[in-house]
Parts: structure tokens; C-alpha cells; sequence
């Protein structure tokens, strides 16, 4: 740890972006992300034979509010990627505090990650599944190739969300927000 700043030397803009050809560190650059706190997420979509994928994610945001639209990114060596590629809609979960051993779950490969889960067919008949914080059920857009990742770009057909608390990730643990008494109701 470290807070010098790691700026490279001056990097070829030509490999700027190539496998193996930057100048930092990834593990240490994947720690400095770590510090950032992100909500849990899970991705769900239905593949052409009609069985549901899902992947736990944190790398979701908002593009637009209008149109609304939000994007997400998976890394290009995961096994459902063909599945999000070709699925015409995807539903972003975000997860609550009580839904840890859901996200540990979508978190694994697995045969069948939707055994005991609680989910009903959305939009294109991705999975939406019970007891989220916020479900955006989305009609997938564009794609976009960025490194070792493809960036998902959806349109916003359906959402819902409610109260209860959502789910925190910051350096590699699960956690929770904490107001401060000034903000408390």
C-alpha cells in the first residue's frame, strides 16, 4: 500500500491498450480499485434453450436517466458471456445486506445456480429474482470491448425497488452503509 501516485512511464499510445503491455502492476492496481465501495449485484438472463444464467457483478452504473439507460461489464474469458452476448434482455438485481450467501452463489460456477432460488421469467425471460433491493429489467443495447472485459449497455423497460438495505463490497469484504446522525430520520 502505497500513496505515491503510479503513473506509468511514458506508455506507447499504440500498445496503450494491449494484453501485457501496461506498466502497472495488476494486482496492486486491483487493490486501489478494491478501495472503492460498490453495491452486490446479480445479472440474470436466459439463454437460447431456455435455462437462466446469472452472474454476481459490481461493476454496474447508470449511464442516462433519459433514456434510461445503465451498463454493467463481464470479463471476456467468463463461461456465460456467449449467453449475455445473445440474450435480447438482461435484469440487474441490486442485492440486499441478508442476500450475502445469494451473491457468494451466483459468484460460482455451478450447474445450477437458480436451485432453491426464488425467481419468476421478465422480460425476455430473464430471470427476475425475489426479495432485491432494486431489479432493472433491461433490453440489452450495445456491447462494447474494453481490455479483458465487454461493457453491456441496457435499456430500461421495467424496474422496482424498495427500502430495505442494499448490499456493500469495498476491499474484498461485504458490508453495510452507516449514515451519519446528521442524516439519520
Amino acid at each position: 500500500m502505497n500513496d505515491q501516485p503510479k503513473h506509468p512511464a511514458a506508455a506507447d499510445p499504440a500498445n496503450e491498450f494491449a494484453s501485457d503491455n501496461s506498466p502497472i502492476d495488476p494486482r496492486d492496481f486491483r487493490n486501489a480499485l478494491g478501495t472503492y465501495g460498490t453495491g452486490v449485484t446479480i445479472i440474470t438472463a436466459t439463454a437460447a434453450d431456455g435455462k437462466p444464467y446469472g452472474i454476481t457483478c459490481n461493476s454496474f452504473a447508470s449511464v442516462s436517466l433519459n433514456p434510461p439507460l445503465v451498463l454493467w461489464s463481464l470479463g471476456v474469458y467468463s463461461s456465460s458471456l456467449t449467453v449475455f452476448q445473445n440474450a435480447s434482455h438482461f435484469t440487474v438485481h441490486v442485492l440486499g445486506i441478508s442476500q450475502q450467501a445469494l451473491a457468494n452463489k451466483f459468484a460460482k460456477s455451478s450447474e445450477d445456480k437458480f436451485a432453491g432460488v426464488n425467481w419468476t421469467p421478465g422480460l425476455g425471460n430473464a430471470p427476475v429474482l425475489a426479495e432485491s433491493v432494486a431489479s432493472f429489467q433491461c433490453r440489452s443495447v450495445n456491447r462494447y470491448y474494453g481490455g479483458d472485459h465487454v461493457i453491456f449497455l441496457g435499456a430500461v423497460e421495467a424496474y422496482a425497488y424498495n427500502a430495505r438495505e442494499p448490499l456493500l463490497f469495498v476491499r474484498g469484504t461485504y458490508g453495510r452503509f452507516l449514515a451519519d446522525d446528521a442524516h439519520k430520520k
